[in-house]
């Protein structure tokens, strides 16, 4: 609990408030939650549709839903305003690619997974942290956390917390190791080369 409530305030600290953002409201981003999965369990539970497809259409779902620039900026850290404007470029376009292109290939491989909104709670003054149950025909269920914030354009999913870790904060880690070793380029060619790797499985 102490680890989670740790990665929390971490994330705020990192996120901070914005002036931009709406008062949180739990209720509106568990039913934000809720809409999106049965978007999603819609493009996943369709038949006679190739899973490249299925991919595809959940890819622009996600893109649709996700503060990828917000990520991408909290991931990177201090590393994107000492970056070239031409590496910030290459980083924002990559990124984007690599966490789409992930997100959608493991949702692509649907297996009767069932969503369940189990609650929501604020965190900070603007996010709401949106606590979900997947179930599984044959395996335990998984719960994840999803940080949402409202903002000028609705409601973003900003970070997803799996078993008390924070993906974001666990991303911000590995680049930074990526970035003291091997520096920008290298974190965009180490990008880049997963970016192909994914292309090239679903090709």
């Amino acid at each position: 609990m102490k680890r989670f409530v740790l990665i929390l305030a971490v994330m705020f600290w990192a996120w901070g408030g914005s002036p931009a953002a709406a008062e949180p409201s739990p209720g509106e981003a568990a039913a934000f939650m809720g809409g999106l999965s049965g978007q999603a369990l819609k493009v996943l539970r369709a038949d006679g549709v190739p899973l490249s497809d299925k991919e595809e259409q959940v890819r622009s779902l996600l893109a649709e839903n996700i503060d990828l620039d917000a990520i991408g900026r909290f991931v990177l850290g201090r590393a994107l305003r000492k970056a070239s404007a031409e590496h910030r470029d290459q980083f924002r376009a990559l990124f984007r690619e690599f966490v789409l292109r992930t997100y959608a290939r493991r949702l692509g491989g649907y297996n009767g997974q069932a969503f369940e909104v189990l609650g929501a709670r604020a965190v900070g003054k603007t996010d709401v942290l949106v606590d979900t149950r997947i179930s599984r025909p044959s395996g335990p269920p998984i719960e994840l956390g999803w940080r949402v914030r409202n903002g000028p354009d609705g409601h973003k999913i900003l970070d997803v917390v799996v078993s008390g870790v924070s993906m974001a904060v666990t991303q911000r880690s590995e680049f930074r190791s990526v970035l003291s070793k091997q520096g920008m380029e290298g974190l965009i060619e180490l990008l880049r080369a997963q970016v192909d790797k994914i292309a090239a499985r679903e090709s």
